[in-house]
């Protein structure tokens, strides 16, 4: 008996990305630059974030939608640590968000006082890279514990991402890094990507960061 097969994925994928289109349109429209940042858990994203917004605090208003498959800790130390518009974005065991969940979060931080949004995305390195959340701008976040070998194993995100944190420099002595493997590999990716190796604990490298990041929401917002 012959068997009709319906691929659904490029149907879902195709969705979300039309919905993406319309919520940057959006944001561009209401002056709020979103920056979606992923990573493995463990790279020190919440670490980074905190020193990035306590940075430019002075400079834009600024929102965090922290998502996670569940708990707040994240959102607390945010709300602890910084001055950011905070909100907790609970997946129901998702793995990732996509366009639709990242607009729920957005309409639920509101973007009248917000210039510069960012979402922490679920911590793994494959799905939130598939689904296009209608940011402006996609950071990652890699550490040097994790290895220089990701570019090669998990070649998506490093495709999709504009620019490329890679944290932890301070314990390079201590772990098999190559930072030029690395940024041969991930230039293999993506040609255009920004590498900025840093330290979000010493603040080592952070203002090569800081900068490339300003410089991307004024030229969005202008």
């Amino acid at each position: 008996m012959d068997m009709k097969i319906i691929e659904v994925k490029q149907s879902i994928f195709a969705d979300n990305d039309a919905d993406a289109d319309r919520l940057r349109q959006q944001l561009k429209a209401e002056g709020t630059f979103l920056l979606n940042v992923m990573s493995s858990p463990g790279s020190g994203k919440t670490t980074t974030l905190v020193k990035t917004i306590n940075a430019l605090s002075d400079e834009f208003r600024i929102g965090i939608m922290e998502a996670d498959i569940d708990s707040d800790v994240d959102a607390r130390t945010m709300s602890d640590n910084t001055k950011a518009k905070t909100i907790q974005i609970h997946t129901g065991g998702m793995c990732h968000l996509d366009a639709d969940m990242t607009r729920q979060g957005i309409t639920e931080l509101g973007t009248d006082d917000v210039d510069l949004a960012i979402l922490e995305n679920v911590g793994n390195l494959v799905c939130p890279a598939e689904f296009d959340t209608g940011a402006s701008k996609n950071v990652m976040i890699l550490s040097v514990p994790e290895g220089h070998d990701k570019p090669l194993k998990y070649p998506l995100i490093f495709t999709v991402c504009d620019a490329l944190l890679i944290n932890k420099i301070d314990v390079l002595p201590y772990f098999d890094f190559d930072m030029d493997k690395v940024t041969e590999y991930a230039h293999m990716r993506n040609p255009d990507i920004k590498i900025f190796p840093i330290c979000a604990k010493t603040g080592e490298g952070m203002d090569a960061w800081y900068e490339w990041l300003r410089t991307e929401v004024k030229e969005w917002r202008s």
